[in-house]
């Protein structure tokens, strides 16, 4: 495995593709980052022609198991983001 991609990293390449200031290059990441965030938090799916699908799921209430004491516990109902990469992404992984 390679070296784990950071904001900062973004925020480099960014700067190096675009031209832009390190400082501008930050502020337009993090309003993209915001904008997703925000749309996923209303519940609605976010699409990145290329990349792949953001959206959030519902998981019912269910009975889990402390792993370490074997105990049972329930746990709650709750929503999580959901990814599906493309189909051109998931070719571009698999190519290496």
């Amino acid at each position: 495995m390679g070296k784990t991609l950071t904001r900062a990293d973004l925020i480099d390449a960014l700067g190096r593709e675009v031209g832009l200031s390190r400082n501008d290059c930050s502020e337009l990441l993090e309003s993209m980052l915001e904008h997703l965030a925000k749309t996923l938090e209303r519940g609605q799916l976010v699409k990145l022609a290329r990349f792949g699908n953001f959206s959030v799921r519902a998981k019912r209430p269910r009975i889990g198991r402390n792993p370490k004491t074997g105990v049972e516990a329930t746990i709650s109902a709750r929503r999580v983001v959901s990814f599906k990469a493309s189909q051109i992404m998931r070719e571009r992984v698999e190519k290496g």
